[in-house]
């Protein structure tokens, strides 16, 4: 049995420079962007996929609709080095606050913009700024990996 240990922060220093101040003991912090709402349905069917339109929120403070999903894009855009691989996990302040962060695994070898789901669970409407931190990429060796080569790979 193979145990997976997580990256510190002199090793996320030394893999990802760029990223630097957003850097901490354990993973790098990543930024809300762009916040959108679902303007229509989608599909996955037959692994043929059907995004839904959506729509772009104006403004620099973000009001989260209780009960309500957005999907959000965060800063910086993300390369995964060839042999690590991402995990990305909420702030717990937005668990306090009863906002989730959906999110998935960064495959060795991506690049481009992180896309992630956040939720209301609460009663109430929530405000959150451009550029506050929503989640933390924890970073990983993987053994024996290929690249992630899919549709939602970026040029560099």
């Amino acid at each position: 049995m193979r145990c997976f240990s997580i990256l510190g922060e002199k090793e996320l220093i030394q893999l990802f420079p760029d990223f630097k101040e957003l850097i901490q003991p354990s993973g790098i912090d990543l930024r809300v962007q762009d916040v959108f709402i679902q303007k229509s349905e989608g599909s996955l069917i037959d692994n043929e996929k059907n995004l839904p339109e959506l729509e772009k929120l104006e403004g620099l403070i973000y009001t989260l609709k209780a009960k309500t999903a957005y999907s959000v894009t965060v800063e910086p855009k993300v390369k995964i080095p060839k042999g690590y691989s991402m995990l990305y996990l909420p702030r717990s302040t937005l668990n306090r606050s009863f906002i989730s962060v959906h999110t998935a695994v960064g495959d060795p070898g991506f690049y481009g913009t992180l896309q992630f789901m956040l939720y209301n669970y609460g009663e109430f409407d929530y405000k959150i700024k451009k550029g506050e931190r929503i989640a933390q990429a924890v970073v990983f060796k993987v053994s024996g990996s290929g690249e992630y080569n899919g549709s939602y790979q970026e040029e560099e």
